[in-house]
């Protein structure tokens, strides 16, 4: 894979950390030997994930010499918050539409991104209600903002296209060059699956470098048959674009949905106890959202014995810990 033939404005300059986190591991009975790979240390308005995808998104909306960035999330976006932090580094204007999903959810006077949305200068925030065509709902801003006189570009949720999920192709090939340099070998790695881009860009590179290393996915919103149709359509698109030979074959995507509990974005009692667990032993802040339920689906994982003691698993840290403080009702209680 020759990822240098796409163009990529430099967010991302140097690898991101791989942690031990040995108090975490004995926590959990230290059977298994638990590794992090710090993505929530990336650069951009608080760190995050979609950093990598943006430095290949926005890009290709320069090449495009665009002015005017359109992208959608739900109502404390991590993405947004990225996507808009980015645009205001760039000098590009940033339009946000967020999908209340949880009816009654969006307050303009909450903390969390929602606040960051607002001291970056967002151009406007549209709220639309659950289950809206989020695209429909850009074109339309686009084709307004079209009329102004302004050159849009539509960033999709999640950067969660092919473009974006180059980023991750290359964060796997960043990570094996890491552990080489390390001596570490990785029996497991586990990432957030949400919109599908992290989760497909990861199995590109392991597969693209015959890594042989599995990758499980913790979904955070849809049940499981839905999300791994999602996730392997994304990956067979994104390792077409990235040169790698061959189809990814379905099993090479493997999602667990036993963590997501009421819905997307409402707190479990075992992302509580996740976000808690790691802050306590190794000072490490997870997400509600994104990193939290996926920690729980590792940890639930690991006590019920899923990963054969001494294996060294890896965790990607999405990063979203600015969306910590809009749920202090939560983790107060």
């Amino acid at each position: 894979m020759n990822l240098a033939k796409f163009p990529r404005r430099g967010y991302v300059t140097d690898a991101t950390p791989i942690e031990a986190v040995p108090a975490f591991s004995k926590a959990l009975g230290g059977k298994v030997n638990i590794f992090i790979k710090r993505d929530d240390l990336l650069p951009g308005c608080a760190g995050g994930n979609k950093t990598r995808k943006l430095d290949f998104c926005i890009a290709d909306a320069l090449e495009k010499d665009s002015d005017t960035i359109i992208t959608c999330g739900a109502v404390q976006s991590n993405h947004c918050r990225l996507t808009l932090s980015w645009a205001v580094k760039e000098g590009m204007d940033c339009h946000l539409i967020l999908e209340e999903r949880v009816k009654g959810t969006y307050s303009p006077q909450a903390s969390g991104n929602n606040f960051l949305f607002q001291l970056m200068g967002v151009k406007s925030v549209t709220v639309v209600p659950g289950g809206s065509d989020m695209m429909g709902e850009m074109k339309k801003l686009e084709a307004k903002l079209s009329g102004e006189g302004k050159k849009p570009y539509i960033i999709p949720g999640g950067a969660s296209n092919t473009i974006g999920a180059t980023g991750y192709v290359s964060c796997a090939e960043e990570t094996l060059q890491q552990l080489f340099e390390m001596g570490l070998n990785i029996d497991h790695m586990i990432v957030p699956s949400g919109s599908a881009g992290t989760h497909a860009g990861v199995v590109v590179g392991m597969v693209g470098c015959n890594a042989g290393i599995p990758v499980s996915g913790i979904n955070v919103s849809r049940p499981k048959d839905v999300q791994e149709g999602i996730v392997h359509k994304l990956a067979q698109e994104t390792a077409e674009r990235v040169g790698v030979k061959g189809s990814i074959a379905a099993e090479e995507i493997t999602c667990f949905d036993s963590y997501v509990g009421p819905g997307y974005s409402l707190p479990t009692d075992s992302m509580v106890e996740a976000v808690k667990l790691l802050a306590s032993t190794e000072g490490i802040l997870l997400d509600p959202v994104y990193s939290g339920k996926a920690m729980a689906g590792l940890i639930d994982l690991v006590r019920k014995g899923h990963f054969p003691e001494g294996a060294n698993v890896l965790f990607l840290h999405t990063g979203g810990s600015p969306a910590l403080y809009a749920y202090l009702d939560t983790f107060m209680d």
